[in-house]
Protein backbone atom coordinates (compact mmCIF):
# COMPACT_ATOMS: atom_id res chain seq x y z
CA UNK A 1 0.00 0.00 0.00
CA UNK A 2 1.36 3.42 -0.86
CA UNK A 3 1.71 5.96 1.79
CA UNK A 4 -0.92 8.36 0.05
CA UNK A 5 -3.02 5.60 0.14
CA UNK A 6 -2.46 4.51 3.94
CA UNK A 7 -4.92 4.94 6.66
CA UNK A 8 -2.51 5.75 9.86
CA UNK A 9 -3.70 4.17 13.07
CA UNK A 10 -3.56 5.37 16.57
CA UNK A 11 -2.16 2.36 18.90
CA UNK A 12 -2.46 2.41 22.46
CA UNK A 13 0.18 0.14 24.37
CA UNK A 14 -0.82 0.14 28.12
CA UNK A 15 -1.25 -1.94 31.33
CA UNK A 16 0.59 -2.66 34.60
CA UNK A 17 2.47 -5.32 33.00
CA UNK A 18 6.15 -5.08 31.60
CA UNK A 19 6.02 -5.16 27.35
CA UNK A 20 4.92 -1.62 26.74
CA UNK A 21 7.93 -0.41 25.00
CA UNK A 22 8.86 -3.34 23.58
CA UNK A 23 5.65 -4.01 21.90
CA UNK A 24 6.00 -0.78 20.20
CA UNK A 25 9.66 -1.30 19.67
CA UNK A 26 8.65 -4.56 17.84
CA UNK A 27 6.44 -2.78 15.93
CA UNK A 28 8.67 -0.69 14.69
CA UNK A 29 11.21 -3.14 13.37
CA UNK A 30 8.77 -4.80 11.53
CA UNK A 31 7.66 -1.24 9.92
CA UNK A 32 11.55 -0.87 9.27
CA UNK A 33 11.38 -3.93 7.39
CA UNK A 34 9.49 -1.77 4.67
CA UNK A 35 11.69 0.91 4.86
CA UNK A 36 9.26 3.17 7.18
CA UNK A 37 10.92 6.09 8.08
CA UNK A 38 10.06 6.07 12.37
CA UNK A 39 10.50 8.82 14.90
CA UNK A 40 9.90 8.37 18.73
CA UNK A 41 9.49 10.31 21.38
CA UNK A 42 10.33 9.00 24.96
CA UNK A 43 8.65 10.70 28.01
CA UNK A 44 9.88 10.15 31.41
CA UNK A 45 12.77 7.50 30.63
CA UNK A 46 15.68 9.74 29.64
CA UNK A 47 18.89 9.48 31.59
CA UNK A 48 19.59 5.52 31.66
CA UNK A 49 21.72 3.93 28.98
CA UNK A 50 19.48 0.70 28.07
CA UNK A 51 20.14 -1.34 25.00
CA UNK A 52 17.36 -0.05 22.42
CA UNK A 53 19.33 3.38 22.26
CA UNK A 54 22.74 1.26 20.78
CA UNK A 55 20.03 -0.76 18.61
CA UNK A 56 18.25 2.46 17.27
CA UNK A 57 21.58 3.88 16.36
CA UNK A 58 22.26 1.01 13.56
CA UNK A 59 19.17 2.55 11.58
CA UNK A 60 20.66 6.41 11.26
CA UNK A 61 18.41 8.88 9.98
CA UNK A 62 15.72 5.79 9.47
CA UNK A 63 15.46 5.84 12.99
CA UNK A 64 15.21 8.67 15.38
CA UNK A 65 14.96 8.89 18.89
CA UNK A 66 14.43 11.97 20.97
CA UNK A 67 15.42 10.97 24.84
CA UNK A 68 13.44 14.13 26.17
CA UNK A 69 12.42 13.05 29.80
CA UNK A 70 14.28 13.89 33.22
CA UNK A 71 14.19 10.47 34.49
CA UNK A 72 12.20 8.33 36.05
CA UNK A 73 9.37 10.43 37.72
CA UNK A 74 8.83 10.25 41.64
CA UNK A 75 10.84 6.64 42.00
CA UNK A 76 13.71 5.07 42.15
CA UNK A 77 16.29 7.92 42.91
CA UNK A 78 14.54 11.10 41.56
CA UNK A 79 15.66 13.98 43.51
CA UNK A 80 14.71 16.35 40.41
CA UNK A 81 12.24 19.24 41.48
CA UNK A 82 8.93 18.47 39.85
CA UNK A 83 9.42 21.77 37.69
CA UNK A 84 12.34 20.02 35.90
CA UNK A 85 9.89 17.13 35.43
CA UNK A 86 7.34 19.68 34.00
CA UNK A 87 9.47 21.42 31.35
CA UNK A 88 10.45 18.29 30.10
CA UNK A 89 7.12 16.84 29.61
CA UNK A 90 6.24 20.35 27.72
CA UNK A 91 9.37 20.43 25.60
CA UNK A 92 8.70 16.69 24.81
CA UNK A 93 4.93 17.72 24.10
CA UNK A 94 6.56 20.42 21.53
CA UNK A 95 8.70 18.20 19.88
CA UNK A 96 6.10 15.59 18.90
CA UNK A 97 3.25 17.52 18.00
CA UNK A 98 5.98 19.23 15.64
CA UNK A 99 7.04 15.64 14.16
CA UNK A 100 3.94 14.60 14.14
CA UNK A 101 2.26 17.68 11.96
CA UNK A 102 5.63 17.77 9.40
CA UNK A 103 4.53 14.40 8.34
CA UNK A 104 8.26 12.93 7.68
CA UNK A 105 7.57 9.82 9.55
CA UNK A 106 5.59 6.69 8.98
CA UNK A 107 5.44 5.89 12.25
CA UNK A 108 6.04 7.94 15.56
CA UNK A 109 5.95 6.29 18.69
CA UNK A 110 4.76 8.46 21.61
CA UNK A 111 6.51 6.29 24.14
CA UNK A 112 5.19 6.59 28.10
CA UNK A 113 2.59 9.91 26.92
CA UNK A 114 0.70 8.02 29.05
CA UNK A 115 2.19 8.34 32.38
CA UNK A 116 3.62 11.56 31.68
CA UNK A 117 -0.56 12.11 31.47
CA UNK A 118 -1.28 10.13 34.31
CA UNK A 119 1.01 11.70 36.77
CA UNK A 120 0.02 15.36 35.94
CA UNK A 121 3.20 16.10 34.15
CA UNK A 122 0.91 17.18 30.92
CA UNK A 123 -2.92 18.15 31.14
CA UNK A 124 -5.02 16.64 28.71
CA UNK A 125 -5.09 19.67 26.63
CA UNK A 126 -1.32 18.69 25.48
CA UNK A 127 -2.71 15.25 25.15
CA UNK A 128 -5.31 16.00 22.53
CA UNK A 129 -2.41 18.68 20.84
CA UNK A 130 -0.60 15.17 19.80
CA UNK A 131 -3.48 13.18 18.61
CA UNK A 132 -4.71 15.84 16.57
CA UNK A 133 -1.56 16.84 15.38
CA UNK A 134 -1.34 13.15 13.48
CA UNK A 135 -1.78 13.02 9.37
CA UNK A 136 -4.10 10.56 8.13
CA UNK A 137 -1.45 8.48 6.61
CA UNK A 138 0.88 8.64 10.00
CA UNK A 139 0.23 6.07 12.23
CA UNK A 140 1.02 6.80 15.81
CA UNK A 141 1.59 4.46 19.14
CA UNK A 142 1.17 5.50 22.69
CA UNK A 143 2.75 4.07 25.34
CA UNK A 144 2.71 3.49 29.34
CA UNK A 145 0.89 2.23 32.11
CA UNK A 146 -2.59 4.13 32.76
CA UNK A 147 -4.16 5.28 29.52
CA UNK A 148 -6.97 7.81 29.87
CA UNK A 149 -10.49 6.98 28.51
CA UNK A 150 -10.36 9.11 25.98
CA UNK A 151 -7.39 7.95 24.67
CA UNK A 152 -8.65 4.34 24.24
CA UNK A 153 -11.77 5.63 23.35
CA UNK A 154 -10.01 7.03 19.71
CA UNK A 155 -7.95 4.42 19.34
CA UNK A 156 -8.09 1.74 16.95
CA UNK A 157 -6.51 -0.75 18.90
CA UNK A 158 -5.56 -0.79 22.86
CA UNK A 159 -3.70 -3.84 24.15
CA UNK A 160 -3.21 -3.96 27.57
CA UNK A 161 -0.24 -5.75 29.32
CA UNK A 162 -1.31 -7.36 32.59
CA UNK A 163 1.56 -8.83 35.00
CA UNK A 164 1.24 -12.25 35.83
CA UNK A 165 4.35 -13.06 37.28
CA UNK A 166 7.59 -11.05 37.20
CA UNK A 167 11.27 -11.74 39.02
CA UNK A 168 11.43 -8.77 40.33
CA UNK A 169 9.29 -9.76 42.70
CA UNK A 170 10.92 -12.62 43.37
CA UNK A 171 14.45 -10.52 44.40
CA UNK A 172 15.88 -10.75 40.62
CA UNK A 173 17.46 -7.40 39.56
CA UNK A 174 16.76 -5.67 36.44
CA UNK A 175 18.63 -7.20 33.72
CA UNK A 176 20.40 -5.66 30.90
CA UNK A 177 19.22 -7.36 27.81
CA UNK A 178 16.07 -8.40 29.00
CA UNK A 179 14.91 -5.36 31.15
CA UNK A 180 17.04 -2.28 29.48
Amino acid sequence: MTRSRRQGLLLVYTGDGKGKTTAALGTALRALGYNWKICMVQFIKGTWKYGEMESIATFGEQFELHRMGAGFYKIMDDDLPEEVHREAAAAAIELLVGKLQAGAHDLVIADELNVAFSTGLIDESAFRRVLEARPAPVHLIVTGRGAPDFLIEEADLVTEMREIKHPFTGGTLAQPGIDY
